[in-house]
C-alpha cells in the first residue's frame, strides 16, 4: 500500500478543466489502489486555486471517497486529503 499521492497543480494553473480532471483523477486512484493520502499542492499565491480544489472536493461523488481534507497547517500552498 502506497502512503502518499502527490499532485502538483502548478503546471495547470490557468486551466479550470485540467484542474478538476487532475484533482478527480487523484481521488479515484487513491481510492482504487488505496493510497492514505493524496497531497495537492496548489502553491501559496491568491488562494484563488486552493479554493478551486477544495470546491472540486466537496462534490458529493468525491466527497464520499475520503474521510477528511486538511489544510497543511505548515504550508498553506498544500491541501492533504486522507482516505
Amino acid at each position: 500500500m502506497t502512503e502518499m499521492l502527490t499532485v502538483d497543480l502548478h503546471p495547470i494553473f490557468r486551466s479550470d478543466r485540467d484542474i478538476d480532471a487532475a484533482v478527480r483523477t487523484a481521488i479515484f486512484r487513491a481510492a482504487r489502489e488505496r493510497i492514505r493520502t493524496v497531497e495537492i499542492i496548489s502553491g501559496k499565491g491568491s488562494g484563488k486555486l486552493k479554493r478551486r480544489v477544495l470546491a472540486t472536493l466537496n462534490q458529493p461523488h468525491l466527497k464520499k471517497l475520503y474521510r477528511r481534507v486538511e489544510a497543511d497547517p505548515a504550508n498553506d500552498g498544500r491541501v492533504l486529503v486522507h482516505f
